[in-house]
Formats: C-alpha cells, sequence, structure tokens
C-alpha cells in the first residue's frame, strides 16, 4: 500500500498517510452496517461500535512496522482501543470540548489511527495551532499552560472547528480518501474538519464512517 509522510506545521510532527489500507473495505463497510452502534464515550461526537476480530488481526501487523519506521521505538506496539465511528452530533448540541481542536494523549509514545470508510467522500481531519499559545502540540509540561490559556478564549461557536477561528488556525489538512489511514501522535492538536452542513447520518452506509484507534508504542 502506498505510504506518505508529511509533517504538520511548524513543529513539524510526522503524519502517516496509508492508501488502499483494508483489502475488502466493502466487506468492513457491510459488516459496520450490522453493528448495533451506541452513544460514543471520551467527548467523541458520535456513535461507536465494535470492529471485527480480523481487522485488527490483519491490520495491527501492518499499523505496529508503520508506527516504528516513522515515530520511532523498538519494542511492541500496543492497541489501547479500536472501533467504528460515525460523527453524528447536531452542531447546536456540542458541548464547548467538542467545538474545539483537542489532543488524545500528552505523551510521544501515544499514537492516533483513523481510517476512512465512506467511499462517497467524506470531511477529513484538520491540525490547528492554538494562536495565544502558538502550542501546535501539548504535552504534560505544556498541559497546564494550554488549558488555562484556552479557558480564557472567547467560548466556540456551536458549531465544529473545520477552519481558522479566532483562537486557532488550521496549520494542516488531511483529506478524507476512501480506505485511507491516518496516523499521528495524539499530542497533536486536531479535530474531524466537518463542514458546516455535512448530513451527520448515523447509518454507517450514509453517514461519516471511520476506524479510531489508540495505540501505545514502547
Amino acid at each position: 500500500m502506498p505510504l506518505t509522510v508529511e509533517t504538520i506545521g511548524a513543529e513539524a510532527q510526522p503524519l502517516c498517510m496509508l492508501d488502499d489500507f483494508a483489502p475488502r473495505p466493502d466487506a468492513l463497510r457491510a459488516i459496520a452496517a450490522k453493528e448495533g452502534f451506541e452513544p460514543a464515550l471520551h467527548h467523541y461526537p458520535g456513535v461507536r461500535a465494535p470492529l471485527p476480530a480480523t481487522y485488527l488481526e490483519s491490520q495491527l501487523p501492518i499499523i505496529a512496522a508503520t508506527v516504528r519506521a516513522v515515530f520511532g521505538g523498538s519494542g511492541a506496539v500496543d492497541l489501547i482501543d479500536a472501533s467504528f465511528s460515525i460523527v453524528t452530533t447536531p452542531p447546536a448540541a456540542l458541548s464547548v470540548a467538542q467545538r474545539l481542536p483537542h489532543c488524545d494523549a500528552f505523551t510521544a509514545d501515544r499514537i492516533a489511527l483513523v481510517h476512512y470508510l465512506s467511499p462517497m467522500g467524506s470531511d477529513g481531519t484538520a491540525f490547528f495551532r492554538h494562536r495565544a499559545t502558538g502550542y501546535e502540540t501539548v504535552n504534560e509540561a505544556r498541559r497546564a499552560a494550554y488549558f488555562a490559556a484556552v479557558e480564557a478564549d472567547p467560548e466556540p461557536e456551536a458549531a465544529y472547528i473545520a477552519g481558522d477561528t479566532g483562537a486557532f488556525e488550521v496549520v494542516h489538512r488531511a483529506e478524507a480518501r476512501y480506505n485511507r489511514a491516518l496516523l499521528y501522535r495524539s499530542w497533536n492538536l486536531h479535530s474531524g474538519a466537518i463542514a458546516p452542513h455535512a448530513a451527520l447520518s448515523a447509518d454507517p452506509l450514509d453517514g461519516r464512517l471511520t476506524v479510531t484507534a489508540f495505540l501505545s508504542m514502547r
């Protein structure tokens, strides 16, 4: 599968793009269509469902090899969590945290994966710089200062953050392509770049279906 490695913003964090990632993406969509999706936890603005075991058996070795090659580390790559995910929350119902870019973890050993599974096209992923602090990543040393600065920012409007705002600037965009997977460090400030008039369907065959996963490398 083609691997492209780009860098994100001034901090030049790596972003991996693996095209033609899964051997049978249509079969994955068919499996997702039969799953019972439930409201997601941890501020994700939508629903999630479990992955088939075959996905992890076939794709995790590829993910681990890519993580070691691009992000460093020579030990095991451990799966923390993985699921089918669909963004469904209407903009008016978003919490304040869901209207902002976020980090999934604050250490260099944590890696996030997004695998796009919508053949009709969908919204990609955007990466941001916080204007007041200049941070594009938030590690443990920056964490307190970052969240204090965000508290001082004006409250964001009830919308997904898909572009520049008074508090955040887009520094990189990753286009969503069918069967493309992204890998990046979880400490990057990022968000799904959900368009203002996105349909936000909960149907796996119509909505923004992805696989989302979180990993730890040694």
